[in-house]
C-alpha cells in the first residue's frame, strides 16, 4: 500500500508500508504539464516519510507523483487546514443540498477532495458532475419532493455514503435524507413585534420536559404539538403549557435544541432521554418531538406550527444552536465529505477539543462559516425564529458570530442573539474567540453573566459555596454591578460586558444543579418557607437588574431534579416540569408574575446604555447586609430592597411621601406606605413606588 498525501505547501507525506529508494520524485498538475522536484527529507515513522519540494506546491485537484514507473494520485490532506485551500475551492455562491423548484430538481454537494460522487435518488445511483469549486451537481427534470436520498462518492481512495449536511428533511433516525419543496406559505402569524432586545424577558424549555408529566393537561405529550395546545391545566385548574408561559408574561421562550440530535431512537422516544446537545444534522428539526415518525415532513409541519403557536400568543422563539462541535465527528457527514477540514486541529495534528466533547468545529473556514450562516438563514426565513442561543459560543470566532449578527439586522424585528462567552481550550487564538472580553467587537450579541450568577447563589462549581441570596448577604458589594448591567466602568475595574445591553442575567439553567436542589447543599439546616424565600431573592435579583433576565423554567415554582445535575440523558423523572407541584405554589408564581409585568411596564428597567443607567439608577444606603436601589422614573421614583436574612430592619425610603407596593414577596401589598421610615421583613424582596403629587 502506498499513497500520497500533500500536508503543507512544500511537503508530500508518503505513507508507505516498503522501503522507498527514490530520493527524488516529481508532482504533477495537469496531466504531466506541470513538474515540481520533490526531494527525499525524513522517515517520519514506519509508515510515513517527508519529501520537501523547494518550489510552493499547488493546491489542486487531479495532480500525481510519479514513483517506480507507476502514477499515483495526491490526496489533498492537511493541506486543507491552510488559507490557500479555502481561496482555491471555496463555493460561497453555491446554494447547497436539494433544491427542489420550479418543476426540476437540483443537488449539489461540495467537497473537494472526491475523487467521484454520486446522488443515490430511490435507491438508483446518479453520477454528479464536478464544478470544480469543490462543488458536485446533479440536475433532474422533475419535482422529487418527498424522494429519499443520500451521497455515495470516493474520498481519498475509500467508499463513502452519507446523509446530506443540507438535508432539510430526514427519514426516522437520520438514515437517509429527504427532498423538500420548501412550503413558501405566508398566511402565518406575524413575529411578536418588540421595540429592542433589551425588552426580552427569555423563558428556557426543553420541549419534552414542558409537557410529559402525566399532570400537565395536555394531550401530545413530550411533542411540539404539545406546545400548541391552548387552555391547558392540571387536575387542580392551574394553567399548564402554552397558557402558563403566556400567563407568566415572558416575552420568549428559549428552545434547547430542537435540531435533529442523537442519542433518541425516533420510534422509541419514551426509552431514552436527550437535552440535544449532540448535533446530527442542523437544518432539520428533531424526529423525536413529532408525532407522526414515518411522515419525514410530519417534524417540519409540527415545528413551525409550534412556533405560530407561541407568536400567536405574542411569545418569541430563541433557538438553541449547538454549532460548536458534532455528536461523532468520524461518523459526520462533514468528516465523511472532508477529512480535516471542518474541524479544529492543534498545530501538532491532534484534534482541538476545547469544547470537551471531542471535537469542535472550525467555524474560521470559509466554508464551514458558510454552513452557520446559511443554517441561521433558513431558520430566520423558514421557522420564522426569533432569536439564537449559541451553545459554547466562545469556542466561535468572532468573524463569524459578526456575520451571523449582520444577516439577523436585517430582520424587520430585532433577533436577540445571546450565547455562552466562556473562554475555552480550543486551537484558536483568544482575541478570536467570540467571549465577553471581546464584547467590544460584537455589539449585537449579549453573554450569559456567570459572575452575576456566582454572586447570586455562590460558586457554581463548589456546592458548598454561598452567595448573596444564601449567603446572608455576601458579596453584597458586587450588587451595584449587578444591576447597574455588568458594564459600568464605574463600578468595576473590569466589567464583564463592554455594554449594558450585552449581559443575560441568570441564577439557574438548565446546566448544573437547579437553584432549589443547591439550596439542599447550601442551606440544608434552614427551613423550607427560607429556602423559598431565597429563591425569590434570586430571581427578583434577575428581573430587576438591567440587561436581559434568563428563567430557567420552573425556577419560579422551585424545580427540582431530584439532586441531579448534568441530566443531559437522565430520565423524564428527573427532567420533567412538576405541574402538580406548579399549583402548590402558585401564590409564589403570582409574585414572579408581578415583578414582570412592573418590569414590562417601566422602561426605567430595560435601559440601553451604562451612561442611561448612570443618570437614572442609584444605590441606597442601608443597614448591610440589606441592600437597596432606587431608579428615577417619570410616573414616580421605584425603589427595591432585598434583605437575605431573618431580622427585621428598620429602613429609611429615598424621600418622605406616599409610597405604593408593586410587589412583595411576604407583605399585603394593598396598602400604602406613608412617611420616611418602613420596615423590611426577613427574607424580602420589596418593590414600592412613590406617589408624584
Amino acid at each position: 500500500m502506498i499513497k500520497f498525501w500533500l500536508d503543507e505547501r512544500h511537503v508530500v507525506t508518503v505513507e508507505t508500508d516498503m522501503p522507498l529508494e527514490e530520493k527524488k520524485l516529481h508532482l504533477y498538475t495537469d496531466g504531466k504539464k506541470n513538474s515540481y522536484p520533490l526531494f527525499y527529507e525524513e522517515r517520519v515513522d514506519e509508515k510515513n516519510v517527508h519529501y520537501r519540494s523547494p518550489d510552493m506546491l499547488p493546491v489542486e485537484k487531479g495532480m500525481t507523483v510519479e514513483a517506480g514507473g507507476d502514477i499515483f494520485p495526491v490526496y489533498l490532506r492537511k493541506i486543507v487546514h491552510d488559507p490557500a485551500f479555502d481561496e482555491e475551492f471555496s463555493a460561497l455562491d453555491e446554494e447547497l443540498g436539494a433544491v427542489a423548484a420550479d418543476g426540476k430538481t437540483t443537488f449539489r454537494v461540495w467537497s473537494p477532495l472526491a475523487e467521484s460522487m454520486n446522488v443515490v435518488v430511490n435507491n438508483k445511483l446518479h453520477p454528479m458532475q464536478d464544478k470544480r469549486n469543490g462543488t458536485w451537481e446533479k440536475s433532474f427534470p422533475e419535482d422529487l419532493h418527498g424522494a429519499e436520498y443520500f451521497y455515495k462518492g470516493m474520498v481519498h481512495g475509500e467508499v463513502k455514503s452519507l446523509v446530506d449536511p443540507y438535508a432539510k428533511a430526514l427519514t426516522p433516525n437520520s438514515v437517509r435524507g429527504v427532498v423538500y419543496r420548501l412550503d413558501k406559505n405566508t398566511d402565518r402569524p406575524d413575529r411578536p413585534p418588540l421595540a429592542h432586545t433589551q425588552d426580552s424577558i427569555i423563558y428556557e424549555l426543553h420541549i419534552r420536559d414542558a409537557t410529559i408529566h402525566p399532570d400537565s393537561g395536555v394531550k401530545a405529550k413530550g411533542k411540539y404539538k404539545g406546545l400548541t395546545e391552548k387552555g391547558t391545566v392540571n387536575k387542580d385548574g392551574f394553567s399548564t403549557g402554552l397558557s402558563y408561559i403566556k400567563d407568566l408574561g415572558v416575552t420568549h421562550v428559549e428552545l434547547l435544541p430542537i435540531n435533529d440530535f442523537g442519542r433518541v431512537d425516533d420510534f422509541k422516544p419514551d426509552e431514552t432521554y436527550n437535552w440535544g446537545y449532540d448535533p446530527l444534522y442542523f437544518q432539520v428539526p428533531e424526529g423525536s418531538f413529532a408525532t407522526s415518525v414515518k411522515d419525514p415532513f410530519a417534524r417540519i409541519r409540527e415545528c413551525r406550527e409550534m412556533i405560530d403557536a407561541f407568536h400567536e400568543e405574542e411569545i418569541g422563539v430563541i433557538a438553541d444552536v449547538v454549532f460548536n462541535h458534532v455528536f461523532v465527528m468520524q461518523e459526520s457527514s462533514f468528516e465523511k465529505l472532508m477529512p480535516g477540514y471542518y474541524f479544529r486541529y492543534h498545530q501538532d495534528g491532534t484534534i482541538s477539543n476545547g469544547t470537551g466533547v471531542g471535537n469542535d468545529i472550525a467555524s474560521e473556514r470559509l466554508m464551514v462559516r458558510k454552513f452557520i450562516l446559511d443554517t441561521v438563514d433558513y431558520w430566520l426565513e423558514h421557522y420564522r425564529i426569533d432569536g439564537f442561543r449559541f451553545d459554547l459560543m466562545g469556542a466561535l470566532d468572532k468573524w463569524t458570530m459578526q456575520e451571523i449578527a449582520a444577516r439577523c439586522r436585517d430582520e424587520a424585528v430585532p433577533i436577540i442573539i445571546l450565547g455562552e462567552g466562556w473562554h475555552l481550550p480550543t486551537a484558536l487564538a483568544d482575541d478570536l474567540k467570540t467571549t465577553n472580553t471581546q464584547a467590544g467587537d460584537l455589539p449585537d450579541l449579549r453573554f450569559f453573566n456567570d459572575f452575576f450568577r456566582d454572586t447570586a447563589k455562590g460558586n457554581l462549581f463548589d456546592l458548598r459555596d454561598y452567595g448573596y441570596i444564601n449567603g446572608k448577604g455576601r458579596f453584597i458589594e458586587r450588587l451595584p454591578q449587578l444591576v447597574k448591567g455588568s458594564a459600568d466602568r464605574e463600578e468595576a475595574v473590569s466589567p464583564f460586558t463592554a455594554e449594558v445591553v450585552q449581559t443575560v442575567n441568570y441564577t439557574e439553567s438548565h446546566d448544573n444543579h437547579t437553584l432549589w436542589d443547591r439550596l439542599e447543599y447550601t442551606n440544608a439546616d434552614e427551613p423550607e418557607e427560607d429556602r423559598r424565600a431565597m429563591c425569590r431573592l434570586a430571581l427578583g435579583l434577575t428581573l430587576v437588574s438591567q440587561g436581559v433576565p434568563f428563567i430557567h423554567a420552573g425556577q419560579e415554582f422551585f424545580r427540582t431534579k431530584l439532586g441531579e445535575g448534568n441530566s443531559y440523558i437522565s430520565s423524564d423523572r428527573i427532567n420533567q416540569l412538576d405541574w402538580e407541584v406548579r399549583g402548590k405554589y402558585d401564590s409564589d408564581t403570582a409574585f414572579i408574575k408581578e415583578i414582570i409585568a412592573v418590569r414590562r411596564r417601566y422602561e426605567v428597567f430595560r435601559l440601553r446604555s451604562a451612561k442611561n443607567v448612570r443618570d437614572r439608577l442609584h444605590i441606597l444606603s442601608t443597614p448591610a447586609p440589606v441592600f437597596g436601589f432606587t431608579l428615577l422614573e417619570a410616573a414616580g421614583d421605584i425603589a427595591i430592597y432585598l434583605n437575605p436574612t431573618k431580622r427585621i430592619f428598620e429602613i429609611q425610603l429615598p424621600s418622605p411621601g406616599e409610597w405604593h407596593h408593586l410587589a412583595s414577596s411576604v407583605k399585603d401589598t394593598r396598602e400604602s406606605i406613608i412617611g420616611e421610615f418602613m420596615t423590611l421583613e426577613p427574607y424580602e424582596f420589596l418593590m414600592i413606588k412613590k406617589q408624584r403629587r
